[in-house]
């Protein structure tokens, strides 16, 4: 009898059964959906792991024949420059990898402590999801990690080069890790969702969906740690930083030669990138088990996998909306003087939401059905209602974006106006 509701289980998920005569004609069958959701994710990890070795070959020479001329310290060898960048990089690669060990010994118990609590008052398939999205927000954090301090130095190196070398490492590190993290995240959530069809008896989809909310729990959980914890160090050493090195010694900000400023420098990469890794997935994993759940719940969604996967394929097909922002910043926005890095980066946020409206509003055509029911009061949802709210968050962003920016950046008013101050007091 159990292998009976589980077959028709998995059979009501591939939902060959009830299509329903709009369905039919335009909705997403199961192989499209699969396709979408997988092939985006494995091109995400490629691309990482192909912009990972382009920044593994940039070669740590002092670029000699150009250093006489751009750099203010000519006289010193090249060759001890590039040795004194090696030796601050290893310092601070060294103690960041302490302090994520030291971490994660800690988060590994509280894994361990919180999934028998779990197992107890939800049950062993939400344990599962706890556990694997607690492992797969450590190992953003842990990649993300590993690709910031490997490309710290060769940044710095290529910018004595010119600007544009130098942004091109940047952006080339950043790439690791935002596409492998929503790369990681997809394929995982996905994966857990077809195992969880396979090795459980579930009797209806909304409840498959609840445990694996688990999977959101989990990386919540860690980016807690590492965002707090991170922050916490940071901003000790920050201030232990300013108060000794500063007050009693004299030093000038961020001066090597003072110990807190390396415990600054790691705390900036545990905190704000090894955090944010896991505090972006948290994000990420969160909002889409939230969608997953509230799919599921209707009558109307459950019957077409392609509905049930709408929030899933919002994230998927991201990725290739990523992949095409980078190449039209480089060919719409140029790095060649300092102010261009700033409508580069613009020019990413620009660009990766005019792109991503057109994909949310065909993704709701065609996986949600015409009118579809969310419970009482809400009977009648037209499947464009999706499309706007997706699209709200999408401008909004942008809009958030510019407003932060006119705030922020030294080249509007309100920043120069505080500028201006210093010179009276």
């Amino acid at each position: 009898q159990r292998a009976r509701r589980s077959s028709h289980f998995i059979g009501s998920c591939n939902f060959a059964a009830h299509p329903g005569p709009v369905a039919a004609a335009i909705m997403l069958g199961t192989s499209i959906v699969n396709v979408l959701i997988c092939v985006p994710a494995a091109l995400g990890l490629l691309w990482s792991a192909k912009e990972w070795i382009a920044v593994s070959k940039v070669k740590l020479d002092g670029h000699p024949e150009l250093l006489a001329k751009q750099d203010s310290k000519a006289q010193r060898n090249a060759q001890d420059v590039v040795a004194e960048m090696k030796k601050i990089a290893k310092t601070i690669q060294d103690g960041a990898m302490s302090f994520l060990f030291a971490e994660y010994t800690y988060m590994a118990v509280y894994i361990v402590l919180f999934s028998i609590v779990l197992i107890f008052f939800t049950g062993v398939p939400t344990t599962i999801a706890f556990v694997v999205g607690a492992v797969t927000s450590i190992l953003c954090g842990w990649i993300g990690m590993m690709i910031a301090v490997y490309t710290n130095v060769r940044t710095t190196h290529q910018c004595w080069k010119d600007l544009k070398s130098g942004f091109d490492v940047a952006i080339q590190g950043g790439c690791v890790m935002g596409l492998s993290l929503v790369s990681i995240g997809v394929l995982a959530i996905f994966i857990l969702i077809e195992v969880f069809k396979r090795c459980f008896d579930f009797e209806r989809a909304e409840v498959m969906f609840e445990a694996i909310a688990g999977y959101g729990l989990g990386g919540s959980s860690i980016a807690l740690f590492g965002r707090v914890g991170g922050g916490i160090y940071t901003k000790a050493a920050d201030v232990g930083a300013d108060l000794s090195g500063k007050n009693d010694y004299g030093l000038d900000e961020d001066d090597y030669r003072n110990p807190a400023c390396i415990a600054d420098n790691v705390g900036d990469n545990v905190g704000d990138i090894a955090g944010m890794g896991a505090d972006l997935f948290g994000s990420f994993a969160e909002s889409t088990c939230a969608a997953l759940v509230l799919a599921s719940s209707s009558t109307d969604l459950e019957k077409h996998w392609c509905s049930l996967m709408y929030p899933v394929l919002i994230s998927s097909t991201g990725i290739v909306v990523g992949l095409l922002t980078l190449f039209f910043q480089g060919c719409i926005y140029p790095v060649k003087d300092m102010p261009d890095v700033e409508k580069a980066l613009k020019g990413i946020l620009v660009i990766s939401t005019i792109l991503m409206t057109p994909v949310v509003i065909m993704l709701s055509k065609y996986c949600l059905p015409e009118t579809f029911s969310m419970g009482f009061g809400y009977e009648e949802v037209q499947w464009w209602y999706c499309a706007v709210s997706i699209g709200m968050g999408l401008w909004s962003g942008l809009i958030i974006g510019y407003v932060t920016e006119y705030y922020t950046s030294h080249s509007y008013a309100p920043v120069r106006e505080i500028s201006e101050t210093q010179k009276q007091s």
